[in-house]
């Protein structure tokens, strides 16, 4: 593991520190956010003019001053942003042995470092996770004790034993995109195990045309342990894999279906590339065996050059 990232790692159950040495590092030099908000609040008053549709007329004014005012609107500058994360069994792989980064460990630094970029720019924030349902929901607000409390629960995330827990993202972004009632960022963090397994990833992709429909922004972490979950590079002898969702066992030789593996894997994940490129979603590949803070500042240094 990178030095860095076992640093950040021991770092873990002090996530507020954590999150500001890798903000307050990346944001050295930075000149814009990476993330805008895009709903709409009021500006002032004009006069009325006839013909016009009468949706915006202020009525209050009126009453008041016996003339007829228009509200008028701009783009606000502040954000609404739902962090969303898998908190599934599946999540919880590997095993946690010799400082390994987890599924989990790298969804909960990276969830807590955008927390902390969105407080810095006194946006909104909430925090929602999943297994096959939608299990916690805050509310949406800005401010320290907001920041803390979610703090709280993205550690305690870290300390669930895993029994066994069932996921189903796509029916969760559902669940969700029908709570979000003003047009939000949605960043979410999923290894869409279930989706691989029973039916390709259409059904995901329904759940994303809901929020991208809403006229919600979607970022899509696709979290990974790349050298085994993608590549099943694995030593040259049989193992027993277990689903540490249903708890089912095969026996299997990895390098006997490597290639048929691999094959399959890189269908579903270009796949997955281009139908989030075709419904505007930003996917982000997450290899954990990178580093969240490899993963993570690369992305807001881009988003930041685009923005």
């Amino acid at each position: 593991m990178h030095l860095l990232a076992e640093q950040h790692l021991a770092l873990i159950d002090n996530l507020e520190l954590l999150a500001r040495q890798v903000v307050e590092g990346f944001l050295i030099g930075l000149h814009k956010s990476p993330f805008h908000g895009f709903s709409v609040e009021f500006s002032e008053h004009r006069l009325y003019n006839p013909g016009e549709s009468t949706r915006y007329i202020d009525w209050r004014v009126y009453g008041r001053t016996d003339r007829l005012y228009v509200k008028k609107f701009e783009e606000e500058t502040n954000l609404r942003c739902q962090l969303v994360i898998d908190a599934s069994s599946s999540m919880y792989f590997p095993e946690q042995q010799g400082g390994r980064l987890r599924k989990i460990d790298f969804a909960i630094m990276a969830a807590a470092a955008l927390l902390y970029l969105l407080r810095r720019q006194r946006d909104a924030f909430s925090l929602a996770t999943f297994i096959d349902h939608l299990n916690y929901v805050s509310e949406t607000r800005s401010g320290s004790v907001h920041y803390r409390q979610l703090l709280l629960h993205l550690s305690s995330l870290r300390k669930q034993p895993m029994h066994r827990q069932r996921s189903a993202a796509a029916a969760a972004l559902h669940e969700l995109a029908e709570k979000i009632h003003r047009r939000s960022l949605v960043v979410v963090f999923t290894d869409f195990l279930e989706n691989i397994a029973e039916a390709g990833f259409e059904a995901l992709y329904a759940a994303l045309q809901h929020l991208r429909h809403n006229k919600h922004e979607v970022i899509l972490f696709f979290v990974a342990d790349y050298r085994h979950e993608v590549l099943l590079d694995y030593e040259n002898r049989p193992f027993r894999f277990v689903d540490l969702e249903t708890g089912e066992q095969v026996k299997v030789h990895p390098r006997q279906v490597q290639q048929s593996y691999r094959q399959q894997m890189q269908q579903l994940l270009q796949e997955l590339r281009l139908r989030c490129a075709q419904y505007r979603v930003d996917l982000v590949e997450a290899d954990i065996e990178k580093g969240f803070e490899q993963i993570l500042l690369p992305f807001l240094i881009r988003r930041q050059k685009v923005a």
